[in-house]
């Protein structure tokens, strides 16, 4: 019975240890924090500055009938059509709009668009994107900027699926987004449209600011032709024959028009424009059989804008082939610089006595093609003239009058504005927002309050174990919340470049796992990510388990040797800090030390090296616990910087820890406690085994010789406690 009593005592004293060793775990330290200084000084004077495409480089992105035209802005270039003219514009984004990507580097792509506002195409040139670069590979990214094709800078793009089933009567246009990516997704995303809307209002004055219009049906007002001409509603141009003559003077047909030249003060055109389509001003111009017309060719065509044009002087308004219900061959329309297609609609137009002239149309143009009624735009009639009898050349000469109709009389629909972007992740994050905040609210409240209550069940390793599958399956797999020091790095880069940190709001799932994470320095150091939130730890945490009941021996590591090998971590961040600064592009490569990519974020679907180095890791880990956490993740290095931020020590310890008692220190898979019984902190990852030891009155030591002296010990559990002497009267 006795020898079971002191039992425990015996097998922490009988433990070997290894001599100290500080000066060689700090001369390790000093020499590979040098070798790696000296390596990326060297890879600095390599490195190689971001330039922009060179002419023939801008011109393997461009696809036929396109050719390259000249360079006009940063990045910027013509592009030119089959008949020599300027059809649109292609752009690589980084000089337009460089936003960070989430490995804090900007995403540049080659984006090509017609005047018209139309994308025609948008290829990625470069990127940083993690996911992509050695994860999801290139394919499902070039997939996604091909979805751009055909869609207008002036559409209101939003990358997802609709929240709610929110898409029937919407104006909003979705674009499939890439699982395991939408945060870098969305950044290409802003990149376009942002980079877009620049050449935009620098090349297309108002093509980005129009807003769609329709006349207002309900609108009723009492006019008459003389009001509309009062009012600027129907807009007038003359034009004398002497005034057309000095048009053509000087050219080979200025005596092709003796009519002209007998009598210059007569009128050549008289041209009046009156915008229809709002019924207040067609009843004060068409007799009714008219205007019940115009009302049913509206109702089948809802989206055209009818255009009144009378001609009150001899020029007329079509030629002499003109065949209705087509594009009138004198007339011609633009706005803001770009064309307006009109066409002929084919109606009977009788108007009111009293109106002047007597050639009258109407035409049509399609208000989802941009034009605006209520902003200025021009109607052009060609004056037309012809020399010589056979083949004879012809000459024209442009009349223009500008015309622009009253706001009122049109509704103008406000587009629906696209939720930002961090607000549709949000949407489409919600439920699993709830669960992760549940989840680890709940947990976060059972180690603050309970923690010793929860270590003690006699089920705490299963309940331990259900957690940790949790994590795995929920914030791993499903929630794509594993965290990566990318984010850190992303950071740093981010503040570096004077950039916004709006790419951390685009992944509202990991973001909140970092909030969680970072109130949790202050509680307990790094131990609630490393010990409970993190799904690759959680599964070494599982092989370990595996291991241990398959009977594979379990790898004991030195004291001295630990010191040593704890310090790698750091060097590794260290690394990938400096590269930040010196040489990004080398941090593509750094981040693969991370295995979490291969075994969360593509479920092992990679290629064989990255996933035999992850599964050589758990391999690893099933003979050494957690040896990729302990001694090699540049993660856990930065959350045991933040381990700084701990106020208190809150794993109870007694005085007897250490002086003389080791089972805690020996129990203890991490190695993370002293052999004087303290805590190492920044290296404990909140297992609860030693609390479980401390309240277990079979195995804390000075619990069990309590029992048998009488003695009771008096824990507070933070410091070092003093034992009190019970008397035999308590």
């Amino acid at each position: 019975m006795a020898f079971g009593i002191l039992d425990p005592w015996q097998r922490a004293n009988n433990i070997s240890l290894m001599e100290e060793r500080n000066n060689l775990g700090r001369g390790f330290l000093a020499l590979a924090s040098g070798l790696m200084a000296l390596i990326f000084l060297f890879l600095n004077l390599h490195k190689v500055l971001a330039e922009e495409l060179t002419r023939d480089q801008a011109f393997s992105y461009l696809r036929p009938p396109y050719d390259l035209g000249e360079k006009i802005g940063p990045g910027t270039w013509e592009l030119i059509n089959l008949d020599s003219r300027v059809a649109g514009y292609g752009f690589e984004t980084l000089p337009l709009a460089p936003l960070p990507g989430f490995s804090g580097a900007p995403i540049n792509l080659f984006v090509q668009v017609t005047l018209e506002g139309k994308f025609i195409n948008a290829e990625i040139i470069e990127h940083n994107e993690p996911i992509f670069v050695s994860g999801l590979g290139e394919a499902p990214f070039n997939n996604f900027v091909t979805q751009y094709r055909g869609h207008s800078i002036t559409d209101t793009l939003v990358v997802g699926v609709p929240y709610g089933g929110k898409s029937e009567g919407s104006s909003l246009v979705y674009l499939d987004g890439v699982t395991k990516a939408t945060a870098s997704v969305r950044i290409a995303h802003e990149t376009i449209l942002a980079a877009a809307f620049a050449v935009a209002r620098e090349r297309m004055a108002g093509i980005a600011k129009r807003q769609p219009t329709r006349p207002n049906l309900e609108l009723e007002e009492d006019l008459t032709w003389d009001d509309l001409v009062t009012s600027g509603l129907a807009s007038r141009k003359t034009v004398t024959n002497a005034e057309i003559n000095k048009l053509f003077e000087g050219t080979l047909w200025e005596d092709d028009d003796p009519e002209a030249t007998d009598y210059p003060d007569e009128i050549f055109l008289d041209l009046w424009v009156v915008d229809v389509g709002p019924p207040a001003i067609a009843k004060a111009i068409f007799e009714k059989d008219t205007l019940e017309e115009l009302g049913r060719f509206l109702e089948i065509s809802p989206n055209d804008e009818p255009i009144l044009v009378i001609d009150a002087g001899r020029h007329g308004l079509v030629g002499e082939d003109f065949i209705r219900n087509t594009s009138p061959d004198l007339i011609s329309a633009n706005q803001d610089g770009f064309p307006i297609a009109l066409r002929d609609s084919d109606l009977f137009v009788e108007l009111k006595n009293g109106i002047p002239g007597e050639v009258a149309m109407i035409l049509r143009t399609d208000r989802r093609l941009g034009f605006d009624p209520t902003q200025p735009w021009d109607l052009t009639v060609a004056a037309v003239r012809e020399h010589g009898m056979f083949q004879p050349e012809i000459g024209t000469q442009d009349m223009t009058v500008t015309h622009q109709t009253d706001a009122r009389f049109f509704v103008i629909d406000t587009p629906e504005a696209p939720p930002p972007p961090w607000l549709q992740a949000l949407e489409q994050r919600s439920p699993d927002l709830a669960a992760l905040s549940l989840g680890v609210g709940a947990l976060f409240l059972l180690m603050i309050g309970r923690m010793s209550w929860f270590a003690s069940l006699s089920n705490y390793t299963p309940l331990r174990l259900t957690i940790l599958a949790i994590v795995v399956g929920f914030i791993g797999w499903w929630g794509q919340g594993q965290l990566s020091i990318a984010t850190v790095l992303g950071v740093i880069r981010g503040i570096y470049d004077g950039q916004t940190l709006e790419f951390l709001l685009y992944d509202p799932f990991s973001l909140l796992l970092w909030a969680f994470v970072i109130i949790s320095f202050f509680l307990w150091g790094r131990g609630m990510f490393c010990g409970w939130l993190c799904p690759f730890g959680a599964m070494q945490e599982f092989t370990n388990k595996l291991g241990r009941w398959l009977g594979i021996r379990q790898m004991t590591v030195p004291d001295a040797v630990d010191r040593v090998l704890v310090k790698v971590k750091y060097v590794i961040l260290l690394a990938m800090i400096v590269a930040v600064f010196w040489s990004p592009a080398l941090n593509d490569t750094l981040i693969e030390v991370e295995p979490f990519k291969t075994a969360i974020t593509t479920f092992f679907v990679r290629e064989w090296y990255y996933v035999a180095y992850a599964i050589g890791l758990l391999i690893l880990s099933m003979v050494l616990f957690k040896g990729f956490c302990r001694y090699i993740c540049p993660l856990g290095a930065f959350m045991a910087i933040g381990g700084v931020l701990r106020i208190q020590k809150w794993i109870p310890r007694r005085v007897e820890c250490g002086t003389p008692c080791q089972l805690c220190k020996v129990s203890c898979n991490y190695n993370a406690i002293r052999k004087t019984g303290e805590i190492k902190y920044d290296e404990c990852f909140q297992c609860l085994d030693c609390v479980t030891i401390h309240d277990d009155e079979q195995q804390c030591v000075p619990l069990v010789l309590e029992a048998k002296s009488g003695r009771r010990l008096k824990s507070s559990g933070q410091g070092q406690p003093v034992p009190q002497l019970v008397g035999a009267g308590e």
